[in-house]
């Protein structure tokens, strides 16, 4: 794999033929901050026991999907705009793969999935540890259509077409560090842009949603906007509830 690109954004780029988990395994590295600065990446094209939100289990044949995490050291001094990052993750991953899938719909579902033309083809988690945070992406690239999961996924190889994958990681690199800086800079999603930016490619945003929120409590209602804690508000039965967590299912795309 020719990274040349990538390596020249990244502070620091290992990567492993295969390995249980991304995060898992930057998160023990990230207790050196010396040797594992900010924007250190770690990559492999096989995880064996990736996990997504909610602790589902994320897994791909060996070889189909890029697994990557990256370690974020300069954060908001806000500990509520750092609820930003999955979402500064999810815009840099689509402009990323938008730039080589030109003509179709690349969009961010909230709070963190990375949809084209709908369908999922790449998932993102962050998570914190001591004076960081990592955020871990699971893009599906070479899977073919009948690797995929479920009828909801697709991937840059479903879709025809053979991606750069040190073209998407070094966009998503960089995009996700100007995003991070602006919003240090900043103090705030809404004056560093951020937030106008991640409105205006979300998916959800106008769709009939059907959320399933912690307790196992269901809201059914239309996604009208992100406000700017980075909550989705959806309207239901007249009312504007603002979600900060739960499980996102559009019944109608926007």
């Amino acid at each position: 794999m020719d990274l040349a690109a990538t390596r020249g954004v990244a502070s620091r780029l290992e990567v492993l033929p295969a390995i249980g988990s991304t995060n898992a395994a930057l998160s023990e590295r990230a207790a050196d901050a010396v040797a594992w600065p900010h924007l250190s990446m770690l990559l492999t094209d096989t995880q064996t026991a990736g996990r997504g939100r909610l602790g589902r289990s994320w897994t791909a044949p060996p070889g189909s999907s890029l697994a990557v995490s990256v370690l974020l050291r300069r954060l908001p001094a806000d500990p509520d705009a750092r609820g930003w990052i999955s979402l500064a993750a999810g815009l840099a991953m689509a402009e990323a793969v938008a730039e080589q899938l030109p003509d179709r719909r690349v969009a961010v579902k909230w709070p963190n999935d990375v949809l084209v033309e709908g369908r999922k083809i790449c998932g993102i988690l962050a998570q914190a540890v001591p004076d960081a945070v990592i955020v871990g992406t699971g893009v599906n690239t070479s899977m073919t259509a009948a690797q995929l999961p479920v009828p909801t996924a697709t991937s840059f190889a479903a879709l025809g077409v053979v991606v750069d994958e040190d073209r998407l990681l070094s966009v998503y690199l960089r995009e996700l560090d100007g995003r991070i800086s602006d919003l240090v800079q900043a103090g705030d999603a809404v004056a560093s842009g951020l937030h106008a930016a991640v409105s205006a490619r979300c998916a959800t945003i106008g769709a009939d949603v059907r959320v399933t929120l912690p307790g196992e409590r269901m809201l059914v209602g239309t996604a009208v906007a992100v406000d700017p804690a980075g909550r989705l508000v959806v309207l239901s039965a007249g009312q504007h509830v603002a979600v900060s967590a739960g499980d996102v299912v559009h019944v109608r795309p926007a």
